[in-house]
């Protein structure tokens, strides 16, 4: 499960309108759970480097480690990740599934055709059909 202040979840739903028609991404810090409830504090907005940004995004390198150091100085940990589908479902994507690398972390996806905003967690302990690095596993997503 992960929790989601409802000022945070405005804030990733305006940047994914605002930056339509292109994907946003960004980071979530707070209190980190891997196998029960994650709870979000903050989020780091970063800018999207895909190659593609309207079908994938990439977070800078750079930008990333810069929101890591803030959040370990926050006293915060890495919860997840967020970005938007501008056109697609609230649910990873083949290209989202081969590029995870954040076990049991959570990656929040907002979708803008239908609107909707929902939360899968990363697990690297692959069962049978399950993607070569491992598989998404949906979570509860609790605004509060």
């Amino acid at each position: 499960m992960i929790v989601i202040p409802t000022a945070v979840r405005e804030a990733i739903l305006e940047r994914a309108r605002d930056g339509r028609p292109e994907e946003v991404c960004g980071i979530l810090g707070g209190e980190y759970d891997p196998d029960g409830r994650s709870r979000v504090r903050s989020q780091y907005p970063a800018e999207n480097v895909a190659d593609a940004p309207r079908t994938r995004y990439e977070i800078d390198p750079e930008q990333q480690l810069a929101v890591f150091e803030r959040l370990e100085d926050r006293g915060e940990e890495i919860v997840g990740f967020y970005h938007s589908h501008p056109r697609g479902p609230a649910r990873p994507s083949e290209t989202d599934a081969a590029l995870a690398t954040w076990p049991d972390r959570s990656y929040v996806i907002v979708s803008l055709e239908p609107l909707a905003v929902g939360s899968w967690r990363w697990r690297t302990d692959a069962g049978e059909g399950d993607a070569p690095g491992g598989r998404f596993e949906r979570e509860e997503l609790v605004a509060e």
